[in-house]
């Protein structure tokens, strides 16, 4: 399967949007110091619910997952980018982070290096 044929299938971007849902349900719940009870019991649903939630086992509607977001502080922002435009982007930012990967192992840096307007700061 090609990176483009993997972007444009609807699987894809279920699971991205699954992941992301439990990164922010994973962190609520460190911040807050909750369990999987506890959540439960803030959301209103049942523990089971909760663990189907970490565990990605879940395909909600729209607006349930627009309800769990508000429910733990966060707005569900969306965009929408051509196949082809999020392919180039993506080839751009990976091929710049090893550009400055690649500079920083030659320069044998130990630490984070500066960048200041796309270059290495001395």
């Amino acid at each position: 399967m090609t990176r483009e044929e993997l972007l444009s299938s609807p699987e894809y971007w279920t699971a991205e949007i699954q992941q992301h849902l439990y990164e922010e349900i994973a962190t609520y719940m460190k911040l807050h110091n909750l369990n999987k009870a506890q959540l439960a019991e803030r959301l209103g649903c049942s523990k089971s619910y909760v663990t189907q939630l970490l565990n990605g086992d879940f395909d909600h509607k729209l607006s349930k997952f627009v309800e769990l977001s508000l429910l733990i502080g966060k707005i569900p922002e969306f965009t929408f980018t051509d196949v082809n435009e999020y392919i180039e982007n993506e080839s751009k930012e990976l091929s710049y982070s090893f550009t400055i990967q690649g500079v920083a192992s030659q320069q044998n840096f130990q630490s984070v290096v500066p960048i200041i307007d796309g270059t290495v700061a001395a």
